[in-house]
Order: structure tokens, then C-alpha cells, then sequence
């Protein structure tokens, strides 16, 4: 399954972009930039072969049964606002999508625009659980749990990253890490590299 992003240009300077996010820990995704003005070229996007899904809240619900790679997935990455201006772009390149999802959101580093709205990055952890992509799914979210209690901790909010972390998938596996970096620290001896 090849994934892309339309990220608006404002959106790259933000540390707690899940674009970027995306771009970092998804292998062969792509992010390009969208500006007003300056159209997308959708032949440097679109691969040929595949079956692209725009991933948008008023899209057609999933079918039922696909191939996921046959499919090329398009994220649009910015805020909801922006994300009206990108679909309008590129809606007519593809078929909108939208996911089917029940939770909370747990992208706690910005307010939500409402119930049922999501961050980009939850969006597609939603669809590789739906496609039945269960471990590249479980791989994501602990990366996007990981990327909001960080988010959480360098922006000082100490209680909310605790609380934050009482209900994430990040807590055990980090708790982990963390007694065995101290751990390796008490002694004075060299880190692993897995540990850093």
C-alpha cells in the first residue's frame, strides 16, 4: 500500500505535526506540499496501477472488501480549514473515504475540531486496522502515542503527558526502557544503543 500526504505549507514547521510523523516511520511515503496558488501535479502524485483513496470525513464509507496493495492512500494534512481548501484540490483525483471510528481521539497536542475528527496520522491507524493490517497498525499507533506524550512533556504539561500516558500503549514498553537506561547509568556503565 503506497501512502502520500498533502501537507499545507504551514504545517511544516509544527513539531506536533503527524505528517510529518508519517513521513519519518511509514516506508516509501511522501509528503507534498500544498500551497494556495500554486496547483498540485497530479502525475507526480497519482501512481499509475493503483486505486487512490482520499482519506476525508464526508467521503463513502470502506468497502468492504480490497486489496491493500492495490490502493495508494492520500492524507490531507493540515488544519480543518486547510484541509477543506486541499480536498477541494485533489477530491476529483481519487475516491473519498472515510474511516469508520468509535474512539477518542488521543492526538492531545492540539483541541479537536469536534466529535469524530481526528489527526491525520489516527486517520490511517484507523484504516490499517480496518484492512486487517493489524501489526503495521499496532507499529503506528505506538509511534503516534510516543509523538504526543513527547509533544506533551517538552511543552512542560507534566500532569496532562502523566495522564496521557496512565491509557497509552507507550506506557509499558517506555516504562521499560526508561528503568533499564537508569539502570545501565547507576552502574556507569555504556548505554545500548537500543536503549538511547
Amino acid at each position: 500500500m503506497k501512502v502520500d500526504v498533502v501537507m499545507h505549507h504551514q504545517e511544516t514547521w509544527r513539531p506536533s505535526s503527524t505528517g510529518c510523523l508519517i513521513k519519518r516511520v511509514v516506508p516509501g511515503s511522501d509528503v507534498h506540499l500544498f500551497q494556495s496558488g500554486h496547483p498540485l501535479d497530479r502525475a507526480q502524485i497519482v501512481r499509475p496501477g493503483k486505486t487512490l483513496w482520499i482519506l476525508h470525513p464526508r467521503g463513502d464509507p470502506l468497502p468492504a472488501t480490497v486489496s491493500p496493495t492495490s490502493l495508494q492512500i492520500l492524507l490531507l494534512d493540515g488544519s480543518w480549514r486547510q484541509a477543506g481548501e486541499m480536498v477541494h484540490a485533489v477530491e476529483s483525483w481519487g475516491r473519498l473515504i472515510c474511516m469508520p471510528a468509535s474512539a477518542e481521539s488521543r492526538y492531545w497536542l492540539r483541541s479537536q475540531a469536534g466529535e469524530g475528527t481526528y489527526s491525520t496520522i489516527e486517520a490511517l491507524i484507523f484504516l490499517l486496522a480496518a484492512l486487517g493490517l493489524q501489526n503495521a497498525q499496532a507499529q503506528l499507533r505506538f509511534q503516534f502515542e510516543l509523538h504526543v506524550y513527547a509533544g506533551l512533556c517538552a511543552r512542560g504539561a507534566k500532569t496532562k503527558a502523566e495522564q496521557y500516558l496512565e491509557t497509552s500503549s507507550v506506557r509499558g514498553p517506555l516504562a521499560e526502557a526508561t528503568r533499564g537506561f537508569f539502570r545501565y547509568r547507576a552502574r556507569g556503565a555504556e548505554v545500548p544503543e537500543k536503549l538511547k
